[in-house]
């Protein structure tokens, strides 16, 4: 049985970010120009701020693929950190015995003890017990999901060798909420790539951007909505014989962990709540042996199985927590009240963050698909899968 798993390294601010992953079969074709890609969609977006500006992220991949195919070795993946340039002082991994006075200063004046309301500051500090709260930033931070876009990327080309392909759209920013849905799947992924909002409909995308400018001229920053679909997976990925198997309950783990997300709803989510039965649940229909539902209420899962539908995942993103209106909070270095430190930061992140939920689903689907399938090389997978796929 595959296990398609990967652990991460890097700071915000440190030298590089890096993954390996492990599980990956032989014979699979990966291109870091198409990872590449991804990673421009992540740095994309109105209402992103200065970082942005700074890095343009791009992978190397150093082991684990051979003239464009994997080996079925761990794959290892490298994003370099541009800004680390202006930072190798203060992100020095070696002790410094005997640091000059520039040093120091440099050091102390990115250090900082004024927690951050929303962020990981406080209980960080706590449960590592530190009194400069730079450690606590540097590993909390959304940066670290650059290197997970890369990773998804790998998963969603690992995806589309069987034909299963998804988007990520942007539904809410702010209290501005998208009503108005092109006709098909296909025609509101085009939109949203279109669009810098990342939101399918133009005239929502204006007004997105509108209260995005206000927010940003006021100080504050702005939440919202993403939705992810993919489509095209076989029935059956998942399991409802034990909890931690379902595979709504993966997915949801996987968004819920995203910084900043603070709600994932599958299908029709917390609309559920308003449904009767009779209204919820997705009639079954056959025509010339082909099963067939009008609607998809469940998101594509039922019993935490794939049921043939699309999949369709939102997450709920609430507004950064880091702004130029400082909010009250503490000085732990003294414990006395003080304003929130401020360092670089986003207006608004909702396209991104979908983007990076995208990315994350995809890491999941492929995991459920490799363990379903097995296998150590890509024709072998293949031919379970066409196997699968007649059923």
């Amino acid at each position: 049985m595959n296990k398609f798993r990967f652990l991460t390294s890097g700071e915000s601010h440190g030298k590089c970010l890096t993954a390996i992953i492990e599980g990956v079969p032989a014979g699979f074709r990966i291109k870091s120009s198409v990872i590449n890609e991804d990673l421009a969609r992540r740095q994309i977006g109105y209402g992103r701020g200065g970082r942005m500006k700074i890095e343009k992220d791009t992978v190397e991949i150093k082991s684990g693929v051979r003239f464009g195919k994997t080996t079925g070795a761990p794959i290892c993946l490298e994003i370099k950190n541009k800004d680390y340039e202006n930072w190798q002082e203060v992100m020095n991994v070696e002790k410094q015995d005997y640091p000059t006075e520039e040093t120091l200063r440099r050091i102390e004046e990115k250090s900082f003890t004024t927690v951050r309301p929303g962020h990981a500051d406080y209980a960080g500090s706590i449960k590592y017990n530190f009194n400069d709260l730079r450690n606590v930033l540097e590993r909390s931070s959304a940066r670290k999901t650059a290197i997970e876009v890369a990773i998804g990327s790998v998963a969603k080309q690992i995806l589309k060798e069987f034909g299963i392909s998804g988007f990520s759209h942007v539904i809410q920013i702010g209290n501005v909420k998208l009503d108005f849905y092109p006709k098909t799947y296909t025609l509101i992924k085009e939109k949203a790539e279109q669009s810098d909002v990342r939101c399918a409909d133009e005239l929502t995308s204006d007004r997105m951007r509108n209260a995005i400018d206000e927010a940003a001229a006021a100080g504050d920053t702005l939440g919202g909505k993403f939705e992810v679909i993919f489509g095209n997976l076989p029935i059956g990925l998942g399991s409802y014989v034990h909890w931690d198997r379902a595979l709504d309950g993966r997915l949801a783990q996987a968004v819920m962990s995203i910084p900043a997300v603070k709600a994932v709803e599958i299908g029709a989510g917390t609309d559920a709540a308003y449904l009767k039965g009779s209204q919820m649940h997705d009639e079954v229909f056959i025509s010339k042996k082909t099963v067939y539902r009008n609607t998809n209420n469940a998101g594509g899962l039922e019993g935490g199985m794939t049921n043939g539908e699309a999949v369709i995942v939102k997450g709920t993103m609430k507004a950064i927590p880091t702004m130029r209106k400082a909010l009250a909070t503490i000085d732990i270095n003294n414990m006395t009240p003080a304003s929130a430190h401020f360092e670089r930061s986003d207006t608004c992140a909702v396209p991104a963050c979908a983007v990076v939920a995208e990315a994350r689903i995809a890491i999941i689907l492929a995991d459920a698909l490799l363990e379903k399938l097995g296998g150590d090389n890509f024709e072998e997978i293949k031919k379970r899968f066409e196997e699968l796929a007649k059923k």
